[in-house]
């Protein structure tokens, strides 16, 4: 069965045909335009947030490495890893609610940053084994995580975000000068530029819009003397990476809500390989289609672990990157093994990371605001997507009731066990298990079953 959404003549090079090296290399940048703030952003927000600027230099180096070598595998499919496709493996941002949680938790316990990352790479590499695991479970895994319980999460993780958006935008968390009237009209200069520039009919200013804001923004924040370059740290010239550089830990509070997030982001992958492939001409239906789906999964899986392995937070198949495919009309997976060479190399020299940790606060914040507020707006369009009957708007209110019931009023769980109060305290965790236990509970009609559980050769992407 081919897609039959666009005719092949759109494609200019298909997914087996390999382009030239000049025009690999021109695809292969444009792919990592579109894809370089969203890799570099979680790494910015998770340092910023948990005090570990000294370090970020290195985790930027790190992710940008990490994704180059995620992307090659996905590309290459050595011994049936990956989907044998262009499918960027970037910095997920689904992860940055359940990491800053973990983080906070070591911190609490009066942990220097070293035990902060130690735990934090440690159950996410462990998270990785999850979704390995999954890649066999494809068509069962649906049946559990429905489009339901992924919209509620997925917007439940946007909400929980937009928090640290605005804190940043304001001046960022303890800022002497939090709310000063300068970071507000710095914040929503960057806000305004990314709406003008989302809205231009040009393709590739719409890709271009966060990075042309934060680039922007950093000027506008140099003329007003918010931005004051420091001198650069001495840092070596090319990085490399060192497994496990911060040590190896783990906590079954912290792991519980990353494992959870690894759960709704292989059924988020599983929808990005289906557009994938029919952007492609790729069967969506059939073996080769199964073969595909469990090979990205696991792909997406292994990144990870080698994420985890090498600093750097939890990757995912990047959606917007099957926009630049249809755009380009370049399917090639050799060009996936030119952007995959092209972030590992910039990977290698830390001074780019240390460059990018003196953008603004508020210029960032205005920057993420758009991202963040962007994750839950695919949250409510996959819930707007599911039929809403009486059932699912019942799960949907008691979910959302819970999960930002119990993260605005924390206190609740005050009385109850720690490891408890550490589970739950986040909107996502709380929230998202609510979803998954009445969407288990509730029965469905055979109607709605059908229409929540289509069968995989079914999926499409929006």
């Amino acid at each position: 069965m081919q897609p039959d959404s666009a005719p092949s003549s759109d494609l200019i090079y298909g997914l087996d045909d390999r382009p030239k090296p000049l025009a690999a290399t021109l695809a292969a940048l444009q792919h990592v335009l579109a894809s370089f703030v969203g890799i570099i952003t979680p790494p910015l927000v998770i340092g910023s947030a948990l005090g570990l600027t000294a370090y970020l230099p290195y985790l930027i180096s790190m992710a940008l490495m990490v994704s180059g070598v995620g992307t090659f595998i996905q590309a290459r499919r050595p011994f049936g890893i990956g989907a044998g496709m262009i499918c960027l493996q970037g910095t997920s941002f689904a992860f940055l609610g359940a990491v800053l949680s973990a983080g906070f938790l070591v911190k609490q316990r009066g942990g220097s940053p070293e035990d902060i990352l130690a735990m934090i790479f440690g159950v996410c590499f462990f998270g990785a084994l999850v979704q390995i695991v999954l890649s066999r479970f494809i068509g069962q895994l649906r049946r559990v995580v429905t489009p339901l319980v992924t919209g509620i999460v997925i917007t439940l993780i946007g909400i929980s975000l937009i928090k640290v958006g605005i804190t940043d935008l304001g001046g960022g968390f303890n800022a002497p000068d939090f709310g000063a009237p300068g970071n507000l009209a710095l914040g929503v200069f960057v806000l305004l530029t990314i709406i003008l520039l989302n809205r231009s009919n040009t393709p590739w200013v719409r890709l271009s819009a966060i990075i042309i804001g934060l680039l922007l923004g950093s000027l506008a924040a140099w003329f007003s003397g918010k931005l004051l370059p420091q001198p650069l740290p001495d840092l070596p010239l090319v990085s490399f990476p060192t497994p496990f550089k911060f040590g190896f830990n783990f906590d079954w509070t912290a792991f519980l809500p990353v494992a959870l997030i690894y759960l709704i982001s292989t059924i988020e992958t599983v929808g990005d390989l289906t557009a994938n492939c029919m952007l492609a001409r790729q069967p969506i239906s059939g073996a080769s289609y199964i073969s595909r789906l469990r090979g990205g999964v696991l792909g997406d899986g292994v990144s990870c672990m080698i994420a985890a392995t090498f600093s750097a937070f939890p990757n995912t198949t990047f959606a917007q990157n099957n926009g630049v495919i249809q755009l380009t009309g370049v399917a090639s997976r050799y060009v996936g093994l030119y952007i995959g060479a092209i972030l590992f190399c910039l990977g290698m020299f830390p001074m780019i990371g240390a460059v990018l940790q003196q953008i603004p606060k508020p210029v960032l914040g205005g920057a993420t605001l758009v991202m963040f507020g962007a994750v839950a707006a695919a949250g409510v369009r996959i819930l707007a997507q599911s039929p809403l009957d009486r059932r699912s708007m019942l799960i949907i209110a008691t979910s959302f009731g819970v999960g930002l019931g119990i993260a605005a009023q924390p206190n609740l769980l005050h009385l109850l066990p720690k490891l408890v109060q550490n589970l739950f305290d986040s909107a996502i965790t709380s929230g998202g298990l609510t979803a998954i236990i009445l969407c288990l509970l509730l029965p469905e009609s055979k109607i709605e079953a059908a229409e929540a559980h289509p069968p995989l050769n079914k999926i499409e992407q929006a």
